[in-house]
C-alpha cells in the first residue's frame, strides 16, 4: 500500500524527474576550456551544507559492483582520483569517459574532459593552486565540468543522456508487478531514499540471509518493476529534500505526507498540515496566523463547504534511519473529511484558557515536546514519544501516558518558577485527561465551578490561597514550599496553609478589607465542596490539580476590588 500510493503521487505531480534521471546536488565544478586546458575551481554551494541541484542521469547503484562512476559527475576520489583505493576509482571514471567519447565522438564535453585527463597526469597538482581547492577536497561534496562559455554543466549532456538511456537495458528477469500488477521487468535492487546522509534504501534485500527461495534473490522474491520503482523513490526522495512542504520532522523521525489527487482540497489539507507541523525560516507578525488558518482550512473540509469525494486519501508516512534500510515507524491512510475532524478534534482537545499578550501557537508537535522536556530541548524527548504523539492526533486516540506523566514531571521540577504552569502543560493535561475517558467529569477551557473532583478544588483553593497572601506580602513563597506536596497529599499541607492564610487575611484587611473578603469568600465557597481533604491524589488527579490552580489563576473575575 505505501509504495502504491507514492507510485501515484509520482504520476500526479508534475516537475518530477523522468525515469532514469534525478535531481542531484553538485557542490564543484571544474572549468575548462575546450582544449582540456583547466582554468579555475567553481562553488556551487548555497551555504556549508548544501550545494545547488542539476538534474543528472540517476545514481548507479553500487552495490554488489566494487567501483562504478557516475556519468559525467560524482565524489572527489572518482573525479580527481588519489592513492590506493581513490587510484582505482579514479581509473574507472577515465574509462567512463573515453567509452562515452567512442560512442559520441563528436561532442564537445566529452574531447575537453577527454583532453583534460590526458594533459594531466597527476590532477592535484595542477588544481591545488587554485583558491577553492581545499574547500572541495573537503567539503566531500560531488564535482562536475563546466566548459568555458557554456551554460549547462557536463552532468546536465542530453547526447549523453539519450545514449546512457537508450542503452539501458533490464537483466531479462520479468515478473507481476506488486505495485502495478502488470508484468514487466523486475528491479534487483532499489534506490536509495535520501532521509539523512547515511540511510538506505525503503526496500532492501540481504541473500543468504533466509529470504531466498526458489532460486530467486534479493529484488527477485519481491517483484517490483523498474518503472515502480523509479517511481516511488522519485516521489518519496522529491518529498524529502530540502526546502519540501511535504515533511516534517520530530526527533530523529521524519513524516511525509501527500494527498490522492490534485483536488484544491488535498492541496489545502497538504499546505495547513505543513503550517502545522512543518518548520520555515520566514518570520511572521502574527504567530497564530498560520494556526487559524489552518483550523479554517481544516472546518471548511470537514463541514463540507469545502468539497471532497470518498475518494480522496491522505498519506502519512513515518520514517526514521537505520544502518541496512529506512525503517517505518508510521503509517496511516484515511480520507480527507476524516482526517481533517482529527485534526480538528486536537485542536478541541488542546484549547485551553489563553490570557498571554502575545498568545502563541502551543497545539504544534514540538511545542508539545519542548513543554515536556528539559530547557525545551526536543531531543531529550523519551525514545517513541514524537511518533505516539503524532499518533494520538493523526488516529484520534489518547494522548501517550508517557507525555502526560513527563509534563506533571516537568512541574514538579519548576515548581518554585511561574513558568512551571505554563499553558502548553496544561492544555497537554487537558487534552489527555479528556481523551481517557475515565468517569471524570470533562475538564472545560476555562474555570468551571461546577466541577466537583477533588483534585481540581484542592489545586483551586491552592490558587487563592496564595493569590492572598500575594495581595498581603507582595510575594508568594508557598507555591515553591508547599505546591508538590499539596498536589499529592493534600491532608498532610493544607491544614498548615489554611492556618497561614488566616494571617494574610488579617494583615490585609487592615488595608484592603473589600479584597480581603474578595479572597475569603472565595475559599469559603471552595471548601464547602471538599468534604474531606484527600490523602493522596492519584497522577490523574494531580494533573486536575495542576489545571484547577491554572482556571482559577487566569479566570476573569480573579482580579483586585476597591472597598
Amino acid at each position: 500500500m505505501i509504495l502504491k500510493a507514492l507510485y501515484d503521487y509520482y504520476n500526479r505531480c508534475e516537475g518530477l524527474s523522468a525515469k532514469g534521471l534525478e535531481q542531484k546536488e553538485i557542490g564543484y565544478l571544474i572549468v575548462i576550456d575546450k582544449d582540456g586546458t583547466f582554468v579555475r575551481i567553481e562553488s556551487r554551494m548555497k551555504d556549508k551544507k548544501t550545494a545547488q541541484t542539476f538534474l543528472v542521469l540517476q545514481t548507479i547503484k553500487r552495490s554488489g559492483r566494487k567501483y562504478a562512476p557516475n556519468i559525467l559527475w560524482d565524489n572527489y576520489e572518482y573525479v580527481i582520483g588519489g592513492a590506493d583505493e581513490s587510484a582505482k576509482k579514479h581509473d574507472t571514471f577515465i574509462r567512463m569517459i573515453e567509452k562515452l567519447k567512442e560512442q559520441v565522438p563528436s561532442d564537445r564535453y566529452l574531447n575537453a574532459i577527454s583532453e583534460f585527463y590526458k594533459k594531466n597526469e597527476n590532477l592535484e597538482d595542477i588544481i591545488k593552486n587554485d583558491v577553492l581547492y581545499e574547500e572541495m577536497h573537503k567539503s566531500k561534496k560531488n564535482i562536475s565540468f563546466l566548459l568555458q562559455g557554456e551554460s549547462k554543466i557536463a552532468a546536465e549532456n542530453e547526447k549523453v543522456w539519450n545514449l546512457i538511456l537508450s542503452q539501458s537495458a533490464d537483466d531479462g528477469i520479468y515478473g507481476i508487478c506488486l505495485v502495478t500488477g502488470k508484468k514487466d521487468s523486475v528491479a534487483r535492487l532499489h534506490t536509495t531514499i535520501k532521509l539523512t546522509k547515511d540511510t538506505g534504501p525503503l526496500v532492501s534485500f540481504k541473500t543468504d540471509r533466509g529470504y531466498d527461495s526458489y532460486g530467486k534473490e534479493q529484488g527477485y522474491n519481491a517483484q517490483i518493476s523498474g518503472d515502480a520503482e523509479f517511481a516511488y523513490t522519485t516521489a518519496l526522495n522529491a518529498m524529502l529534500q530540502k526546502g519540501s512542504h511535504n515533511k516534517f520532522s520530530v526527533g530523529n523521525r521524519t513524516f511525509v505526507f501527500w494527498a490522492s489527487s490534485n483536488s484544491e482540497a488535498a492541496e489545502q489539507t497538504e499546505g495547513s498540515l505543513f503550517d502545522l507541523l512543518g518548520y520555515t525560516e520566514e518570520e511572521v507578525d502574527d504567530p497564530n496566523a498560520k494556526i487559524e488558518q489552518v483550523r479554517k482550512v481544516f472546518t471548511a473540509i470537514y463541514s463540507g463547504s469545502l468539497k471532497t469525494s470518498l475518494e480522496d486519501r491522505f498519506y502519512i508516512l513515518g520514517l526514521a534511519p537505520n544502518s541496512a534500510r529506512i525503517a517505518v515507524v508510521y503509517w496511516s491512510e484515511c480520507s480527507l473529511k476524516e482526517f481533517a475532524g482529527k485534526i480538528l478534534c486536537h485542536f478541541k482537545d488542546m484549547e485551553i484558557k489563553d490570557t498571554r499578550i502575545d498568545k502563541k501557537p502551543y497545539m504544534g508537535i514540538k511545542s508539545m515536546l519542548a513543554a515536556v522536556t528539559l530547557n525545551g530541548k526536543q531531543s531529550e524527548a523519551t525514545p517513541n514519544l514524537p511518533e505516539a504523539v503524532v499518533k494520538s492526533i493523526f488516529q484520534g486516540t489518547p494522548y501517550p501516558f508517557t507525555l502526560f506523566s513527563a509534563c506533571i514531571r516537568r512541574i514538579r521540577a519548576e515548581a518554585g518558577s511561574k513558568d512551571a504552569i505554563r499553558i502548553a502543560r496544561m492544555a497537554i493535561i487537558k487534552a489527555y485527561l479528556n481523551r481517557i475517558n475515565d468517569n471524570n467529569k470533562k475538564i472545560e477551557t476555562m474555570l468551571d465551578k461546577s466541577n466537583t473532583n477533588q483534585g481540581y478544588l484542592c489545586g483551586r483553593l491552592f490558587a487563592v490561597l496564595e493569590n492572598l497572601q500575594y495581595a498581603a506580602n507582595k510575594q508568594d513563597s508557598i507555591r515553591s514550599g508547599y505546591m508538590n506536596a499539596a498536589s499529592s497529599t493534600p491532608s498532610a499541607v493544607y491544614p498548615t496553609i489554611l492556618k497561614l492564610s488566616n494571617s494574610h487575611y488579617s494583615k490585609l484587611a487592615k488595608d484592603k478589607k473589600g479584597l480581603a473578603i474578595y479572597f475569603d469568600n472565595q475559599k469559603k465557597e471552595i471548601m464547602a465542596q471538599i468534604s474531606d481533604f484527600p490523602d493522596t491524589l492519584d497522577l490523574s488527579d494531580q494533573g486536575r490539580f495542576f489545571l484547577g490552580y491554572y482556571h482559577q489563576k487566569n479566570h476573569e473575575e480573579n482580579k483586585e476590588t476597591e472597598d
